[in-house]
Order: C-alpha cells, then sequence, then structure tokens
C-alpha cells in the first residue's frame, strides 16, 4: 500500500473480526482508528460497544443510528421490487452493506480520515459491497482490507479468538461454537462452523427471532397490512414509521415460526455457500405486497416487473445498489408501484404464511367479469375470435409438419 496512512475509519461490529482488525490496524500502520457502528437493528448487541471499541484503542467510535433509514431507502425498494435473489434470500445482508459503507465514508469525508477498513474476508460478498460503495462515492479514498493485506498473519478463526485474548479483548465466540451471525432489522443470518456441513441441521438453540413452527402458538394469529404505492405503511390499521413497522412485523411473525430459510446460495465470487436466516417481518411484507399487487398491478406491466427480479436482486446481492443501471432499474419499479395501494389480511400459524384476503381502492378485479354466475358485462362467443387468432401460427405450424 503506497500511501501513508494516519487515520482511518474501520467499520466495526465488536465481533471477533473487527475486534481484532482495530487492535491489528493500529500495530500493523502505527495509524490513528476510527470506529463505526451503525445501529440498523442490532439490538443488544450493541451494548458496551463503545467501551469495547476505545478500550481496544480506537480514538473515538461513531454508533449511529441508521434504522430508519434502512427500512425506508434500501429495504423497502427491495420489497416494492418483490426482490429475492435464487428465488429464496430476501436480502438482509446485501441491502445493509451499502448503507454503512455509505455512512463510512461520510464519517471519512468528516474527519478527513486517509483510508476506510472493513472486516469482510476475500471469500465473501461483504468485501465486493463495501467496496463498489466506497469507490462509487470516492474513487480516490485507500482501502484497507485485512483478509486481503499481505500483512496479515491470521489462517483462522482460532488464531484470531488466541491473538483477542493475548490483547484481552472481550469476546462472546468461542472455539467450540465458532459460527457467526450478523442481525440487522431484516433479518439475521448464520454461518460458519456446523453449517458448513449442508446436511447437518441447524442447532434449534441457534434461532434468535423465530420460534420453532412446534413451539409456535396453536391458533392462528392474523395481521392486515395497508400499503402505498408499494410502501407498507400500517399493521391492523396503526400508521408506523418502516423501522416501527418492520419491527412489530418481526416479533409478531416470529412468535408464529415464520421466516427461517436455510439454503445454499453461490456467492458472487464464485463459491457456494451455506447460510440459515431468519427473515420474520419481510417474509409477511413480501407475500402482503405481491396480494395487493394481484389486484392493482396491469398484467402486463406486472410480467415485465416480473422478469427483472432476478436482475434486480442480483444486483442488489452483488453489491451494485449506487450503480447507473441499478438507478435506472429502481425508476421502473417504482413507476410500476403508483397503484399498488391497498390491504392484504395474513394469516400466520406454525411457521406458514397465507394470503387470505385482499382489497384495494385502485382495484383491477371485478366481480362483475370475474364471476361464473350470470352476467352480462362479457360475451362469451368473443372468446372464439380470440383462441382463433391466438391459434393461428401453431395451425399453420401443424399444417406444415402434415406435408
Amino acid at each position: 500500500m503506497s500511501r501513508e496512512i494516519k487515520k482511518v475509519v474501520l467499520a466495526y461490529s465488536g465481533g471477533l473480526d473487527t475486534s481484532v482488525i482495530l487492535k491489528w490496524l493500529i500495530e500493523t500502520y502505527h495509524c490513528e482508528v476510527i470506529a463505526f457502528a451503525a445501529d440498523i437493528g442490532q439490538k443488544e448487541e450493541l451494548d458496551g460497544l463503545q467501551g469495547k471499541a476505545t478500550s481496544t484503542g480506537a480514538q473515538k467510535i461513531y454508533i449511529d443510528d441508521l434504522r430508519e433509514e434502512f427500512a425506508r431507502d434500501f429495504v423497502f425498494p427491495a420489497l416494492r421490487a418483490n426482490a429475492l435473489y435464487e428465488g429464496t434470500y430476501l436480502l438482509g445482508t446485501s441491502l445493509a452493506r451499502p448503507l454503512i459503507a455509505k455512512r463510512q465514508m461520510e464519517i471519512a469525508a468528516a474527519e478527513h480520515a486517509d483510508a476506510v477498513a472493513h472486516g469482510a474476508t476475500g471469500k465473501g460478498n461483504d468485501q465486493v459491497r463495501f467496496e463498489l460503495t466506497y469507490l462509487a462515492l470516492n474513487p480516490d479514498i485507500t482501502i484497507v482490507a485485512p483478509w486481503r493485506d499481505e500483512k496479515w498473519k491470521f489462517d483462522s478463526r482460532e488464531a484470531m479468538i488466541d491473538y483477542a485474548r493475548k490483547h484481552n479483548i472481550p469476546l462472546s465466540l468461542t472455539k467450540k461454537k465458532p459460527y457467526s451471525s450478523d442481525r440487522n432489522l431484516l433479518h439475521i443470518s448464520h454461518e460458519g462452523g456446523i453449517l458448513e456441513d449442508p446436511w447437518a441441521e441447524p442447532p434449534e438453540d441457534m434461532f434468535v427471532l423465530t420460534l420453532s413452527p412446534e413451539a409456535a402458538p396453536d391458533k392462528a394469529a392474523y395481521v392486515e397490512i395497508d400499503f402505498e404505492k408499494g410502501n407498507p405503511v400500517a399493521v391492523d390499521g396503526m400508521k408506523m414509521s418502516a423501522a416501527v413497522l418492520l419491527d412489530h412485523l418481526n416479533r409478531v411473525a416470529g412468535d408464529n415460526g415464520i421466516g427461517r430459510v436455510d439454503m445454499v446460495e453461490n456467492r458472487f465470487v464464485g463459491m457456494k455457500s451455506r447460510g440459515v436466516y431468519e427473515t420474520p417481518g419481510g417474509t409477511v411484507l413480501w407475500a402482503a405486497h405481491r396480494a395487493v399487487e394481484s389486484i392493482t398491478m396491469d398484467r402486463e406491466v406486472m410480467h415485465m416487473r416480473d422478469s427483472l427480479i432476478p436482475r434486480y436482486a442480483q444486483l442488489v446481492y452483488n453489491g451494485f445498489w449506487y450503480s447507473p443501471e441499478m438507478k435506472v432499474l429502481q425508476g421502473f419499479i417504482d413507476e410500476t408501484q403508483e397503484n399498488v395501494t391497498g390491504t392484504a389480511r395474513m394469516k400466520l400459524y406454525k411457521g406458514s404464511c397465507s394470503i387470505v384476503g385482499r382489497k384495494s381502492p385502485q382495484s383491477l378485479y371485478r366481480e362483475d367479469f370475474a364471476t361464473f354466475g350470470r352476467e352480462s358485462v362479457y360475451n362469451q362467443q368473443d372468446a372464439t375470435g380470440f383462441i382463433k387468432l391466438n391459434a393461428l401460427r401453431l395451425r399453420i405450424q401443424s399444417l406444415v409438419k402434415r406435408r
């Protein structure tokens, strides 16, 4: 690294990696380290973070409450797109990284820092998400990625634990239980340790946000979610801010065993990885949003938008939140949501999330057209010509084959 580093802003969680990195940066580069922790819904994980950072050597720590911004400006845009990565993953970690990196860059500018640093490994997706955001916002910034730094000598989590103990850095992680977790307002992810075996069932005591379906109540819970232009705005008639609404649904859905996902996904860097996710509130919101869309969106608009879901999810997953193509795509998505206003009624029961009702003042559903009973607005004989015209190319193809 050619540039001299005097001050670096570190994306800091207080976990094993960033705790070790904080001390390592000071020892290796003899620089001032400013720690930054984004409050995006980790709750008790933030307890004691300030004291831990300063005792480890940080000159200063920022702990910024970004929960509303995260829900409003990152989670809800993805919800409007119905974004799912590989048909399963609701992108909880992927959506958080560009927000953390953006705020980290703002702090670096305010503190006149020479560099920014993160604790992502050279095997994962987060290194890409952080660094694409850094460079999109300031192409001249110096980036310290310790796991890829030639001065980094740790080859395992066990070696890092030993280093932390040597420097009296308090840890919640142990060698006996080395899987890691990452929590925010949308989800909590679990990976590593026993989870690296894709055949091994996750231990029940690992789950934080969700009860097991077996332990969930025997009576179903019902919630009604109101949407305006694709955004959830109220639950059971009570208006809520974005973060409060998502937190509320996390509790309700989690208590009913909803939102567990166990998947093997394709990382951007090329390898497959097993992750276990808990996304209770998000699971309900995605289903409810789709229900309101079903009665308010034009068919061809919906089909066109749906064809772009894999691309949208891939851009988010791969870290291109601030790319030109993402800006254009989000603009199209948001245009499709102009009429997505209404209410979905959801039934939550022992791990299942069912749509049992939907209504909208902008509904395109007309009972007088759709009914199988007596009606006077649709001439069924019109279907004869419709079918013949659509069958024309099929008839011609069949005639050619017959000859």
